[in-house]
């Protein structure tokens, strides 16, 4: 029998981030929207508060676990309040349950990065934010930048380059990072890790391959993916 995910999604349509088939193609995906208005913290404020709800209603579609996509979503009221709603995403849904924030940490620890560089879609508020969540995980934040954004979907459209050269820009300011973090769901970087790995001669962890890749650990299932970075193809 396939491996079924539910995904809270931050959308306002129950769609499956391309990602996830393009990873995992024997891997059924539920979606489950939330809908996020915009990052910025008062854009999450209704869609924090339909987390759990969307992962109840996926509990009941028979999903085997729960990942809860959206990096900015998770993290923004910080890390007291992530640990509280992990808490109660395993008690509503008796299911393994995750979020794009646990998963960021977890591959980040997986590749041995603690001092790190930050590239994000977000404006000043949320990464800020962002920051002293990395910070209260144990992580040491050596330079951060962001694309500014705060129309949600906007994120989309920023090409691979542009990331790539984001990416380029953080590690100049910290050469001496141990990995790169990019944050950000609606960024598109299946296909960066690889060439930026390459230049940088360091590992890259980015939301949604590593939302994914946590996913499948959770059902106790390989995430090794080849070509996609150090973090899915060690798996």
């Amino acid at each position: 029998m396939a491996i079924t995910i539910g995904l809270v999604v931050p959308q306002s349509t129950d769609k499956v981030p391309d990602e996830g088939p393009q990873m995992y193609p024997n891997v059924r995906f539920i979606a489950r929207g939330v809908g996020v208005r915009a990052l910025t913290p008062e854009g999450y404020d209704s869609a924090w508060e339909a987390i759990v709800p969307a992962a109840q209603y996926l509990a009941g579609q028979g999903v085997d676990a729960v990942m809860v996509i959206g990096t900015s979503l998770t993290f923004y009221r910080g890390a007291e309040a992530h640990a509280r709603l992990m808490e109660s995403l395993k008690e509503t849904t008796g299911l393994p349950v995750s979020t794009m924030s646990t998963a960021i940490v977890q591959g980040l620890r997986a590749v041995g990065a603690r001092r790190i560089g930050v590239c994000t879609a977000y404006g000043d508020e949320v990464n800020r934010r962002l920051r002293a969540f990395l910070a209260d995980s144990d992580f040491e934040v050596l330079a951060l930048q962001g694309f500014g954004i705060e129309r949600f979907g906007d994120a989309g459209k920023r090409s691979e380059r542009d990331i790539i050269e984001l990416a380029a820009k953080v590690h100049g300011e910290a050469p001496e990072a141990q990995g790169l973090l990019i944050s950000c769901g609606g960024l598109r970087t299946l296909g960066v890790a690889d060439p930026i790995e390459a230049q940088r001669r360091i590992p890259v962890v980015s939301s949604t391959p590593a939302a994914f890749w946590a996913a499948l650990r959770l059902v106790g299932e390989s995430a090794h993916v080849a070509g996609c970075g150090r973090l899915l193809a060690q798996s």
